[in-house]
C-alpha cells in the first residue's frame, strides 16, 4: 500500500549541513546514443526543428561513462536499436533492487518497444522481469532512498502503479505529484544524494507533496530555478561524488557546502531530448 507521510505542523525546509560523506561503489547500466534524435516531441524540451548532432551526443555520453569508470563503478551496456532514439535514457528502462527487476511500461507509443529490449537485457543477466499493470517509467519516476521508494506521478507514471511497486519490492512507497510539465519525471525535479539526503525543486510539486518532502527530509537541499531549468537535479550520486549537469553552478556550490564533491559534465546535446545525467543512468541497487 502506498504510504503517505503526514506533514508536521509548522514544518519548514532547512539547508543540509556539512557532514562526512562516503562513496559507495555502484553498478550502472547505460545505452549509447548511437541512434539518438529528436524525431517527435513528448516533453517540453523536445523540438523537432532543433537539429541533433549525434557525434556530439556520443562524445558527451562517453565522457559521462568514463567518469563513472574512473570513479571505480561498474557500467554495463544495453545495445541501442534503430528507430528508438530515446533508448539512451536508460534510467527509464526499469527498477532493479536486490535481484528483483520491474521493467518499464511506457506511456507513449514512441517508446513502448524499449520495454521489450530492456526486458531481454534483464533476462540475459539472470533476472525475471516483472511487468506492472499500469504505466511506470522506471527510475525516471521511481527513486529508492534508504529503505523507501519515492514515486512520481502527474505526467508519466500512473499513480496506481505505486501500490504495485510497493508490493513487488516489499518497501514503503511515498507518492509525489509533479505539476510543472518541464519536470515530467521525478528524476528531473529531485535527486537522491545518499540514504538520508535529497535535493529537490519545490515548485515542481503540489503543496501536499512538498509537505511530505519537508517532513521526511528536513535537511534537503532546495534548488533554485536557474539550476532546475538546466536539469541540475538530473544527477547521480555515489554518496560522496555527485555527477551533475555542468551548467548547474549554484547547485554545485550547495553540494560542496553540504559535504559532497560535485562533478560537472556537459550533456547539452542530450538535453535536447529532455534528459541528462540521471536519465542516462539506470542504477542496479543491491
Amino acid at each position: 500500500m502506498t504510504r503517505f507521510a503526514e506533514p508536521a505542523a509548522g514544518a519548514a525546509p532547512t539547508t543540509a549541513v556539512p557532514t562526512e560523506r562516503r562513496a559507495k561503489t555502484r553498478h550502472y547500466v547505460m545505452t549509447p546514443p548511437r541512434h539518438f534524435a529528436v524525431d517527435y516531441a513528448i516533453n517540453p524540451w523536445m523540438d523537432t526543428a532543433n537539429p541533433v548532432d549525434t557525434t556530439v551526443a556520443m562524445a558527451q555520453w562517453h565522457q559521462l561513462r568514463d567518469i563513472y569508470l574512473q570513479m571505480g563503478h561498474t557500467v554495463d551496456l544495453v545495445e541501442p536499436a534503430p528507430g528508438l532514439p530515446d533508448m539512451v535514457y536508460a534510467a527509464n528502462g526499469g527498477l532493479i533492487i536486490d535481484g528483483t527487476a520491474v521493467v518499464a511500461r511506457f506511456k507513449y507509443a514512441q517508446r513502448k518497444q524499449e520495454s521489450a529490449l530492456y526486458a531481454d537485457w534483464l533476462r540475459s543477466r539472470g533476472y525475471q522481469p516483472v511487468h506492472t499493470r499500469h504505466v511506470n517509467e522506471g527510475q525516471g519516476d521511481l527513486l529508492p532512498v534508504g529503505g523507501t521508494i519515492l514515486a512520481g506521478s502527474g505526467f508519466r507514471t500512473d499513480p496506481r502503479a505505486h501500490g504495485q511497486i510497493a508490493e513487488i519490492f516489499g518497501r514503503p512507497v511515498v507518492s509525489l505529484e509533479l505539476v510543472d510539465p518541464r519536470f515530467y519525471h521525478l528524476d528531473t525535479a529531485l535527486a537522491v544524494l545518499d540514504d538520508e539526503t535529497i535535493a529537490y525543486y519545490p515548485p515542481a510539486f503540489t503543496y501536499a507533496s512538498r509537505a511530505h518532502l519537508e517532513t521526511l527530509f528536513p535537511q534537503a537541499i532546495l534548488v533554485d530555478s536557474a539550476d532546475a531549468y538546466v536539469f541540475g537535479l538530473n544527477s547521480v550520486s555515489d554518496g560522496l561524488h555527485v555527477v551533475h549537469p555542468a551548467a548547474a553552478v549554484g547547485f554545485a556550490e550547495q553540494l560542496s557546502d553540504a559535504g559532497f564533491e560535485p562533478i560537472g559534465v556537459d550533456l547539452s546535446e542530450l538535453l535536447k531530448g529532455g534528459g541528462s545525467v540521471k536519465c542516462c543512468t539506470l542504477e542496479v541497487y543491491s
